[in-house]
Order: structure tokens, then C-alpha cells, then sequence
């Protein structure tokens, strides 16, 4: 609530009152003017009756203590675009347990350099937070600093970026040494320009999303510690890289073919290595649910095995920080002698997500290694719909879950290993 008062003749005259109405309101806001001298409010009580009314009225429990977001998208970009990339930064957000409240998309011909968005689109922002309840923004574009403090001042609102979503998604699921090491390195190299001139928009990111994992200690630490704590970091990455390098050569020396499963994040990986090797490797219907590159021995008649690797999924405009962070277990990938692109082909989205893979493969310069993409999650889609996209990227179809399904993929695998040679 927020009250003015007019003065005639030095003493006050008028009094306006504005105030915030429940979710779900005919109006977002109501009003009250009143000459100052009979006006007459118990603002305790009044707030009080309104909080307990915007409570009953959102759909979400106080009780429950996970983090509760708008997201936010504004660019210059065709709004399709933007919405697709809105519809991913969802299910990043679920994946990192956030209860999403809503979406604001804002195409704009010029970006704001302070806010990225415009102020009267801020304001409205601010009122949304308020009305919903929301505890976070999460933007879909990478924030400078000084955008991420001065959208933090005006709203009083913690503020994240796309980024920072991913970086909070891997710190949860990092489990072996390598994926924890190569995760704090990239959270450190984020936060290390952020560190400069921090307030309280700074101190907001101390717990919970966005700062989760062993970030969240370092907020503290100064520059020079941080630094010389990324050069730790950084010397341990080379010598599990060179850990992996010498098992690298063993299998190269008994050699045995190696196959990888490469993929947009979620096209069900890790689903496919458990059911060609019935194996038991972690499986969720969520993104980045594999951050540990898991390898299997897969036989064949005749003899003949192969090891079959699942790698850690690809995202579009993945983090720059990570992407060097995990440059080391992705250079395991020159090292097969087959590529299996997997590609969700019941996600509305795959014909983006299958150029950001092969973008990726041309950042880690392999995409010249042989290929050939796999569509999984057919039970979702109708045959015929199937049978054509396939048919259009010559490719094989197949329902991880469903063994049965997986018989041509095992003679194409066979085929382009052995046939080939």
C-alpha cells in the first residue's frame, strides 16, 4: 500500500491510497481518497485481512519453502523464438525444483542497458512479483553485473540468469569427482566478475537457487583467494584428464570399438545405455539428469563387443564457463569410432535442438566423425509421422524403453563398425 497527502495552507488537506488487490481480482489495484482529517484506517488490521486474502487466493503454499519464479525473456529476436527458448527455460527451471509462477516475454526493438527490459515493463514486473508471490526472477538472457544489481535494487527481488540456472542444474547433479570439480571451476569463473562492488543484490544469491553447491561459500572470499582457488581447480582437471587418457589408452590397445550416445539434453540417453547393456545408470524425466559419462560393454554375435559411452547432453548457448569446464570429458568423443545422435522426436522443438548439437560438434571440431541420428521416444508420436522424419534425415527410429524396437539399431551399429572396416 502506498499513501500521499496534500497540503493546503501548511497543513495537510487530502489523502490518496492506493493499494494491491488479491490475485484474481476484476482490478490489480484499488484506490481511497479522503479528506486527511476524517479519514480513518486501521492499517494493521486492513493489511493484515489483504495479506491473509493474497494467500488464500494464490495457488501456491507459504508453507512450501522452494524458490516460486516469474520468468522473463526480452529481446530483439522474432517472438517465435523467444518463445521457444521460454518453453526450454521452463523445463530448466522444473528440473531445478522451481515452482514457475509465470512467463513475461517482452520483444523490444532496443534493449534497456540497465534493466534489458523496458522500465514501464519493469514496474508492471514488480507488481506481478508482488501479486503472485514470487520469491525469484529468472531471466532467459545472460545478465552483465550491474543489469543483475540494478534489476535487483528496483525489484527487491532476487535476480538469476539463464546461466546461473544451468550452473545451480549441475551443481545439483554432479556425483563423481570430475563432474564436481569441473563444476566449481565454472562457477567460480561466473561469479568471479560478479564479486566487484556486491550489495544486497549480491548478498541475495548466498543460498538457494543460483548459488547452490560450492559457490555458495566462495560469495565471501576475495578475489586473489578465488582465483588462486580456480588455479587448484584447474591443476586437478589436468590430472584426471590424464587419468582418463591412460584408461583411454588401455581400451584403445585391447582394441575395442567405441560407440558414444551424444544428444540435446532430456532425448533419453542414459534410457537407451541402460537398455542396450542392462546397465542401471541414473534415469529422469528431467534435463541434465547424466552429468557423469557412463561407459558399458555392449557384445555381438561372433565375439565381437563394443563400448558403448553415454556423455553428458547438449543445451543451446551453453554456459561459455562450462562448456571449458567440460571440454576435457567431451574430448572423449574424438576418441569413438561412432557417434549415436540421439533426438527426441516427440519434443515440438527437435529440428532446433538437432542444429544445436551439430554446432556444438563443429565448436569441439569432430563433426566429421562418423554419425547418423537416432530419433527415440516414438511412443509419443503417430507411425506415420515417425516413418516421414526419419525418412527425411535418413535416419533410424527407435522407443528406448522398448527392447524390441532396438534390433535395427543394433545392425546399423554392427554395420558401420565392422562392415565398414
Amino acid at each position: 500500500m502506498i499513501a500521499a497527502i496534500s497540503v493546503r495552507e501548511g497543513l495537510p488537506y487530502n489523502i490518496y491510497a492506493a493499494y494491491l488487490m488479491p490475485y484474481g481480482s476484476d482490478k490489480k489495484h484499488e484506490t481511497i481518497s479522503s479528506d486527511f482529517y476524517r479519514f480513518d484506517l486501521d492499517f494493521r488490521s486492513f493489511i493484515s485481512s489483504l495479506e491473509d486474502e493474497m494467500d488464500r487466493r494464490r495457488v501456491i503454499d507459504r508453507k512450501d519453502k522452494r524458490e516460486r519464479a516469474i520468468l522473463v525473456s526480452a529481446s530483439t529476436k522474432p517472438k517465435y523464438e523467444l518463445e521457444d527458448s521460454m518453453e526450454e527455460l521452463k523445463e530448466l527451471a522444473v528440473s531445478s525444483d522451481v515452482i514457475v509462477l509465470d512467463a513475461v516475454i517482452q520483444r523490444v526493438k532496443d534493449l534497456n542497458p540497465k534493466y534489458l527490459l523496458g522500465e514501464g515493463k519493469l514496474k508492471d514486473l514488480v507488481i506481478n512479483a508482488m501479486d503472485k508471490g514470487a520469491t525469484l526472477l529468472i531471466f532467459d538472457q545472460d545478465l552483465s553485473p550491474s543489469q543483475i544489481r540494478a534489476i535487483g535494487e528496483t525489484t527487491e527481488l532476487k535476480v538469476i540468469d539463464r546461466s546461473q540456472l544451468i550452473l545451480d542444474i549441475f551443481a545439483r547433479r554432479a556425483h563423481s569427482r570430475d563432474g564436481k570439480v569441473q563444476v566449481e571451476l565454472a562457477q567460480l569463473k561466473y561469479m568471479l566478475p560478479r564479486l566487484t562492488g556486491k550489495g544486497t543484490a549480491m548478498s541475495r544469491l548466498t543460498g538457494g537457487i543460483g548459488g547452490r553447491g560450492p559457490g555458495e561459500m566462495k560469495l565471501e572470499i576475495d578475489r586473489r583467494r578465488i582465483r588462486e582457488r580456480i588455479t587448484r581447480l584447474e591443476k586437478e582437471l589436468d590430472t584426471l584428464s590424464e587419468a582418463r587418457k591412460q584408461r583411454k589408452q588401455r581400451r584403445v590397445g585391447k582394441g575395442i570399438p567405441i560407440v558414444s550416445i551424444i544428444g540435446y539434453t532430456n532425448a533419453g540417453k542414459s534410457t537407451l545405455l541402460n537398455t542396450l547393456t542392462k546397465s542401471a545408470t541414473i534415469v529422469e524425466d528431467k534435463m541434465f539428469a547424466t552429468l557423469d559419462t557412463a561407459s558399458r560393454r555392449l557384445r555381438f554375435p561372433k565375439e565381437r563387443e563394443v563400448i558403448i559411452t553415454d556423455t553428458v547432453g547438449f543445451i543451446r548457448d551453453l554456459p561459455k564457463d562450462l562448456m571449458a569446464a567440460f571440454k576435457s570429458t567431451l574430448e572423449e568423443l574424438e576418441d569413438a569410432d561412432l557417434l549415436l545422435h540421439l533426438v527426441d522426436i516427440s519434443n515440438p522443438r527437435f529440428e532446433q535442438q538437432i542444429l544445436s548439437v551439430e554446432n556444438i560438434l563443429s565448436d569441439l571440431k569432430i563433426k566429421d566423425k562418423p554419425r547418423f541420428i537416432v530419433f527415440n521416444k516414438t511412443d509419443k508420436v503417430l507411425k506415420d509421422e515417425v516413418k516421414n522424419i526419419a525418412l527425411r534425415y535418413d535416419a533410424l527410429a527407435v522407443s528406448a524403453v522398448n527392447p524390441d524396437s532396438l534390433e535395427p539399431l543394433l545392425k546399423a551399429i554392427e554395420q558401420r563398425i565392422w562392415e565398414s572396416q
